[in-house]
């Protein structure tokens, strides 16, 4: 069983460090009901029936807060939907890039007949932005910082293939990925204000590629 990580935890709510090739929430069949959200109501049985607050790809590993309380859940939630929340990931993407950076605009829609795949669409797609930053060469990949300024489903991997030129390295869907936790995606950073005590949280969590 692919471990989970507490980084932090109180009454209210808690962040922990999700492994890659393990589901945000459950999914359909009893053989993908293993998930973040299924092993914090294990472990708090008393929490919110939904404790997930946002989620990241199976594939992606990293930082995700869930809520223990329903009112903890809405004030939580709303940060998020008012993108109060910082969130940085750091990606291994399959090819050698020159730029120092810059910012990555391309709307996204869910494709609906080819699911879960989403798709660039300048016409109908939704308004997507990512600012990224090259952080060195590594042979034949490159280490990249995303910092997410809209959260569409896919939209760092789609950014990274059609912004960037490359997929993310280990991507199933839209790179050269063969099976599940080999993706090089990494949610390494995230700062929230604390709906009851108003402290500004943030947490800081080290990729291991």
């Amino acid at each position: 069983m692919l471990s989970l990580t507490f980084v932090y935890e109180d009454t209210k709510l808690v962040v922990v460090n999700k492994p890659s090739g393990l589901l945000s929430v459950p999914g359909k069949g009893e053989e993908n009901q293993d998930s973040v959200e299924t092993r914090i109501r294990e472990r708090y049985p008393h929490c919110t029936k939904i404790p997930t607050v946002h989620r990241l790809d199976m594939d992606t590993s990293g930082l995700l807060v869930l809520a223990l309380t329903k009112r903890t859940k809405r004030e939580l939630s709303e940060q998020f939907q008012n993108r109060e929340v910082s969130k940085r990931y750091i990606a291994l993407i399959e090819g050698q890039l020159e730029e120092e950076g810059g910012t990555i605009s391309l709307p996204l829609r869910m494709d609906l007949a080819n699911r879960p795949y989403s798709v660039v669409d300048l016409e109908n797609g939704k308004q997507a932005l990512t600012e990224w930053r090259n952080l060195g060469v590594e042979g034949v990949y490159t280490r990249v910082e995303f910092i997410l300024h809209t959260g569409r489903t896919h939209q760092l991997r789609l950014h990274a293939l059609h912004g960037l030129g490359f997929p993310i390295v280990g991507d199933r869907l839209y790179g050269n990925g063969t099976q599940a936790g080999q993706m090089k995606l990494h949610a390494a950073y995230l700062r929230f204000v604390h709906p009851k005590t108003q402290e500004v949280l943030e947490f800081i969590s080290e990729p291991d590629f």
